[in-house]
């Protein structure tokens, strides 16, 4: 069968740094294929007006069809072993494109998070927008280690 393909879209732009050398060694070492895309305002909006600009920019770069994942505090904090579960419901289930979406420093318009298939929360805390993709990263190959039997998880 064919691979699930892996996206995630973040507002923000591209910066070399420990973050994105991070995120580049997890994506090397998944099985799925792993795209990083990033989408920015240009135009100085503030508030409700840059979050729904940024969704239609995110919406804009998912691929047709994709399962959407929002990231957002108020979803749900699955534990790693859940999370390798929901990515083994949704392989097995056929989804081609499985898609996460980062929105900006304000968080996601209320409307992109109501139209994603499922919320999902990286815990309670506050982390640095720049991590967020690695870390998603970091948990994806986890899940795969999960679903594997590989060690990885248990290190």
């Amino acid at each position: 069968s064919l691979a699930m393909r892996i996206t995630i879209i973040a507002v923000g732009r591209r910066k070399k740094g420990p973050e994105q050398d991070l995120f580049d060694q997890y994506k090397a070492r998944l099985p799925w294929p792993l795209d990083l895309k990033l989408v920015e305002e240009k135009k100085p909006l503030s508030g409700d007006a840059l979050k729904a600009r940024e969704a239609e920019l995110l919406l804009a770069a998912c691929p047709d069809g994709a399962t959407l994942v929002a990231l957002d505090e108020r979803g749900t904090s699955d534990t790693s072993p859940k999370f390798a579960e929901r990515l083994n419901v949704w392989r097995d289930g056929g989804v081609r494109d499985l898609v996460f979406l980062i929105g900006g420093a304000d968080g996601l318009a209320a409307d992109l998070r109501k139209r994603a298939d499922f919320v999902m929360s990286l815990g309670k805390q506050t982390w640095p927008h720049q991590l967020v993709p690695a870390l998603l990263a970091e948990q994806l190959y986890r899940g795969h280690a999960i679903l594997t039997g590989h060690p990885y998880h248990r290190v």
